[in-house]
């Protein structure tokens, strides 16, 4: 009997490893839309990634697109509650987040809505959304169309609920976005400049020179005092070195520096979204087609 018990109590402890280990993984939050099925186009993807963008900037609540092949085996209200939890859609303490789930296999959707949101985004109103605007289109085999206005209806909900205003982004951001584009032409034109400086002061000094501007004008712009260090640190090196290398070489170094800069720029620029720390409770509504 006790050999029996044990072997009943193993089996059991495997089907539920088992169960574990089947759970459909969360992704993680690459974007405000991430799909896993290639349903949608880049320029779906593009478009309602605006929306949701401009949505943060306007009101500060978040809301984000997952479309996945299944939730298999868990149903899709235990799936969106975890990547909920993951994600952390939505600002801390207020959370004002939003996610709308496609199984798209399972032919299941949900919205999950955090609890800065349940007041207006009510589970009723989240089911009219699911029924009457995304599930129709979705019947036809327009899931673009379907999300897209399914989307466009909650931003409309959320836009009319009394939120606390968005934190201001500060100006020195926005002039930064524009320089990171020019750097590599700035960078350019600062070590022309550190070079005419080099000429006049001598390459030590005139490099501490230029160093000391490209510091200064990365503090001002960044904000960051690590960044601006380095960025003058960056800029002293490489007048050094342009400087002992006489004219071609320095061309040849400068072409080098402005490619490396452009790179880590555009990569920055695409990891630029992240859950603001919003807490989720289950409320919302799911639905089929």
């Amino acid at each position: 009997m006790m050999i029996a018990a044990r072997t009943s109590l193993l089996a059991l402890l495997v089907c539920w490893a088992f169960v574990a280990l089947a759970d459909v993984a969360v992704p993680p939050l690459s974007g405000r839309v991430v799909d896993q099925t290639g349903t949608l186009s880049a320029g779906d993807i593009s478009s309602l990634t605006q929306k949701l963008k401009d949505l943060e900037t306007r009101k500060g609540s978040q809301v984000a697109v997952l479309i996945v092949p299944t939730t298999a085996p868990e149903a899709i209200e235990q799936y969106s509650i975890r990547v909920a939890e993951a994600w952390k859609i939505g600002r801390k303490k207020i959370d004002d987040g939003a996610l709308l789930v496609v199984a798209k296999n399972d032919r299941k959707l949900r919205i999950e809505v955090g609890y800065g949101l349940e007041g207006a985004l009510t589970d009723v109103t989240a089911s009219r959304i699911i029924n009457e605007i995304i599930v129709p289109r979705f019947r036809t085999g327009d899931f673009a169309g379907g999300i897209t206005a399914g989307v466009e209806r909650m931003i409309a909900v959320i836009d009319g609920e009394k939120l606390p205003a968005p934190a201001s982004r500060p100006q020195s951001s926005n002039l930064a976005d524009h320089i990171g584009d020019a750097f590599p032409f700035l960078l350019f034109a600062l070590l022309l400049g550190g070079r005419a400086l080099t000429a006049m002061l001598g390459r030590l000094i005139g490099s501490v020179a230029t160093g000391g501007v490209v510091g200064l004008l990365a503090w001002l712009i960044l904000g960051s005092l690590a960044l601006s260090c380095l960025a003058a640190a960056v800029a002293f090196i490489l007048s050094m070195f342009s400087g002992s290398m006489g004219s071609s070489g320095g061309s040849s170094s400068w072409s080098g520096g402005g490619g490396s800069f452009s790179g880590s720029s555009s990569s920055s620029d695409s990891g630029g979204f992240s859950g603001g720390g919003g807490d989720f409770g289950g409320g919302g509504a799911s639905g089929s087609w």
